[in-house]
């Protein structure tokens, strides 16, 4: 669902995960204690949900009728519902062919989430009607049934009415068994005014005027197929659309806000390619007939996978030919491919208990490349998967405070709390390594049997390994569970010696930790495909095995000396590799004369980075490998490289010799900038775009003369309307401008912001702000972030852009961030944003104190559904000082020798 999550490529330019010292501190690794959590009882369950909803778009409030058909399961005088935030002002029960029995109490247990319906007498097994009527308030907290701001084609503000329920917030729309095993169906009335647009999961199967009041009309929708509460929906607003069917015949629209169809038209072709493709791989047809994407103006997630109607934020659907850069049409691909698997995996088959969550998720953002992979091979798509998931799932998964993807899970806080790159990005990369464990035909045989057999039921992460191992005739459960129900993830040490023509290789595994290497009695270890090739062909496997043990030597025939040996081709395998100092030598040249692939090169640099984070090399050894990359052309390893240096970068900012890194950063990004220029050349794609837009945007950041000097050139026409930067430029020039700018800079910039009509071209510039560095001025964008100015779900990117700027900006943020606590607190309701909040500001500070600073700040202030992020946080903040500690000296004496002059 929430793809936002992992890839609001908004951040990934200023994430940084770290590295911890697990011998002080360790209070900072002990969790609350959680309070007992208990599942509804099964005494009564729904078979149908008629709902009628009412909503005041002016008042904020909604009246809501249900009438359910439910079983009785065993007798019983109550019945517990999930119930938040709403009134019952009168609840009954109508047992078939009986008489009506009126409730006689409503018994709410606010903590969690409940109300218990008390009855006269018992209500007997068999069917019955529960009849209840309510309100509730249309809240401005993105969950539930809430309200989302807009301004029509006119320039008035309205709202319009949407839903968010995954995980656990159907119940704040009406009362119901919020819980996804208990699956039912759904007839759904919405009573709208007759100038909107009114959408639900299914189609309109009647809409007629309102009795009592002839400027609201009754929209009825069709049955709903068995499905659970968090995945049904209701829009009411005004939109726009294009429509298309697939070439299977289902109807396709995507709703844009009045006057943007257009900009539907890529997010529709997306759409109309996908939903085939998945038909095909499944082989099983989509259950529905129609879909409809649309754009939310106030959306918390990426999107949300609604079966048959799939919300997003605006800029994650919505593309304008001329105002949106490659980035943007990328993410909307992956977000819609994602998005459309869950119609599939998740929608018709769902997990059991939110224990499973990473099925759907991890699922999904591994098929999602596979999609666009189909529908756009130009991208280069699984490359970037590596760098993008891959890798941040790692260094995620490296910290102590780190989870298994299976985690026990009970009450909606804790829900809350797994949505996170364990969830998704390793879970993919788990999924991709068991794809290419078992092969594309097994792997698609196991998945159409897993559908068949579980489709409009509930499923559990064991179902799945049956389906793929009786396909496969693999040990899959043996083997993936030591993935997904322990933390971690082993770090893979190799050697090699010859013996005669061959080469015997030694092979070992022991658990990876960000802090360095620990030898701990019970170490776990893993069930390891491990992958090998040779020089002699590196784009082909020459040996397969499995380590299911600590250590192993494996001979590889007729493989001489002269011949480089790569572990885990492909990148595919999730662990690091530590190779001797001489098999990694005779690696090296593969990367200058580009002989190793795109993936292995990337893979092969973001191992030795995260070695020397847990100081298991020291970082001079990274950036003499770095060096190397100076002949690169893949966008996807620069962008890598990209990242790690910029990790550097802000921790260096902590020294006083931060400008002696970015002269290595001009100096690395120079060649590749001179060749690429700044203008698109013919018979250039994709990649080339994003390669530019990185490449300047890192040069420009870094202070390279002539690259601000022609960043400001071309601002300055942008904005007198002489020459409009193209789309792919717009972010490196902002950002450049910016970070060497002045008030004027920031004045021009928020105008162009309030002028955008773009929410793809406010987000760009909301992101960079934080780049200015007068203190003053920091102050004005951190003010600027809480204004009416700013979407609510993009304050976060604002404050999070100030914090990953620079070291004043980093403190600066933290001060407003405590400051301002109560109101952010409040805004989010301990939704995922606050954790992401909590991530972009203090993960980057490197003493010490702060690591007691940030966790005594939420232990006064507490934040349920950010408790792993905050340990995560302190634990990277312990790293970063560790890794400050170890290595800055070495790494100040290698950057001065570099540029002394040869004696």
């Amino acid at each position: 669902a929430r793809s936002v999550l992992i890839k609001l490529r908004a951040i990934a330019s200023i994430t940084h995960s770290t590295v911890f010292v697990s011998s002080s501190n360790q209070n900072i690794g002990t969790m609350p204690e959680r309070r007992p959590f208990v599942r509804l009882p099964t005494d009564v369950y729904p078979v149908n949900y008629g709902l009628s909803l009412k909503p005041d778009l002016i008042d904020f409030t909604f009246e809501g009728k249900l009438e359910a058909l439910v079983e009785v399961t065993q007798a019983t005088n109550q019945i517990v519902m999930n119930c938040a935030d709403i009134d019952i002002i009168t609840a009954s029960f109508v047992p078939q062919g009986g008489e009506e029995i009126n409730a006689t109490g409503f018994n709410y247990q606010n903590e969690d989430e409940k109300v218990t319906l008390s009855f006269p007498s018992a209500l007997q097994k068999g069917f019955g009607t529960l009849k209840i009527d309510f309100v509730g308030e249309l809240n401005d907290k993105m969950k539930g049934f809430y309200r989302s701001k807009y301004t029509s084609p006119t320039g008035e503000i309205r709202y319009a009415a949407v839903t968010q329920f995954e995980a656990t917030d159907a119940r704040r729309a009406f009362p119901c068994w919020d819980e996804p095993a208990i699956k039912a169906t759904f007839d759904i009335t919405l009573i709208v005014p007759k100038d909107r647009v009114a959408l639900s999961n299914m189609n309109v199967i009647d809409r007629k005027p309102h009795p009592d009041d002839e400027n609201l009309v009754e929209v009825k929708f069709a049955t709903t197929p068995i499905m659970s509460t968090y995945l049904v929906a209701f829009v009411i607003g005004e939109y726009d659309y294009v429509e298309s069917q697939s070439s299977d015949g289902v109807m396709v629209r995507v709703y844009t806000p009045v006057g943007k169809a257009e900009q539907g038209k890529f997010a529709l072709e997306v759409a109309t390619k996908t939903l085939p493709f998945y038909n095909d791989y499944f082989s099983v047809p989509y259950p529905l007939p129609k879909i409809d994407l649309i754009a939310i103006a106030d959306f918390a997630a990426g999107a949300m996978e609604n079966w048959g109607l799939v919300t997003y934020r605006e800029t994650a659907l919505l593309i304008d030919p001329k105002n949106s850069c490659s980035s943007s049409r990328q993410w909307v691909a992956l977000v819609v491919g994602h998005e459309l698997a869950h119609q599939w995996f998740g929608n018709l088959v769902t997990m059991e208990w939110w224990t499973h969550l990473w099925l759907n998720e991890g699922f999904a953002s591994w098929i999602e490349y596979l999609c666009v992979d189909h529908c756009f091979p130009e991208y280069d798509i699984w490359t970037q998967f590596v760098s993008a998931d891959y890798t941040r799932a790692l260094d995620l998964d490296a910290l102590d405070s780190s989870h298994p993807i299976e985690v026990n899970v009970g009450h909606p806080s804790e829900v809350d709390e797994i949505f996170d790159a364990i969830s998704y990005s390793k879970g993919a990369s788990v999924i991709r390594m068991l794809h290419n464990y078992i092969g594309d035909e097994d792997f698609r045989k196991g998945m159409n049997a897993y559908l068949l057999k579980f489709q409009h039921k509930n499923a559990s992460t064991e179902d799945l390994w049956d389906c793929l191992e009786q396909a496969s005739g693999k040990p899959i459960a043996a083997v993936m569970g030591s993935w997904t129900k322990q933390m971690g993830f082993p770090i893979i040490a190799v050697d090699q010696e010859q013996q005669g023509d061959d080469c015997v290789l030694k092979i070992s595994q022991k658990k990876f930790c960000a802090s360095g290497p620990h030898n701990e009695e019970n170490c776990p270890s893993w069930m390891v495909p491990i992958s090998i090739c040779t020089s002699e062909d590196p784009k082909c496997t020459k040996l397969k095995v499995l380590l299911d043990r600590q250590e192993t030597t494996i001979t590889l025939n007729s493989v001489g000396p002269d011949q480089w040996i790569k572990i885990n081709p492909g990148t595919v395998g999730f662990y690091r590799i530590q190779y001797s100092s001489s098999m990694l030598e005779s690696l090296l040249p593969g990367i200058r004369d580009l002989s190793l692939q795109p993936v292995d090169r990337l893979g092969l640099q973001n191992d030795l980075f995260s070695l020397s984070r847990a100081g298991m090399i020291s970082t001079v050894e990274v950036l003499k490998l770095m060096e190397a990359f100076v002949n690169e052309p893949n966008y996807t390893v620069w962008s890598d490289l990209s990242c790690n240096l910029g990790v550097l970068s802000s921790l260096l900012s902590h020294t006083d010799f931060h400008e002696e890194i970015q002269e290595f950063i001009r100096d690395l990004f120079t060649p590749i900038g001179l060749k690429l220029g700044w203008d698109s050349k013919p018979g250039e794609g994709h990649l080339d775009a994003l390669l530019r837009s990185l490449v300047l945007g890192k040069l420009g950041k870094a202070g390279h003369k002539p690259t601000l000097e022609e960043a400001r050139r071309r601002f300055k026409d942008h904005v007198d309307g002489k020459q409009v930067l193209p789309a792919d430029l717009r972010s490196p020039v902002y950002l450049t401008v910016l970070k060497h700018g002045d008030s004027a800079t920031l004045d021009t910039m928020l105008k162009l912001h309030k002028q955008a009509d773009m929410q793809e071209e406010k987000n760009r510039i909301e992101r960079v702000l934080g780049a200015i560095s007068a203190p003053d001025l920091i102050q004005k964008v951190l003010n600027f972030a809480l204004s009416e100015d700013v979407r609510p779900q993009d304050t976060v990117s604002v404050i999070g852009g100030v914090a990953g700027s620079s070291k004043q900006g980093r403190k600066a943020a933290w001060k407003f961030v405590k400051d301002n606590w109560e109101e952010l607190y409040n805004r989010y309701q301990g939704g995922f944003l606050i954790s992401r909040l909590i991530k972009l500001t203090v993960d980057g500070f490197a003493i010490d104190k702060m690591a007691v600073e940030v966790k005594s700040f939420f232990e006064s202030h507490p934040a349920p559904a950010a408790e792993r992020t905050v340990q995560q946080c302190c634990e990277n903040i312990l790293l970063n000082a560790a890794w400050l500690k170890r290595d800055a000296e070495d790494i100040h004496q290698y950057l001065l020798q570099r540029k002394a002059p040869p004696v």
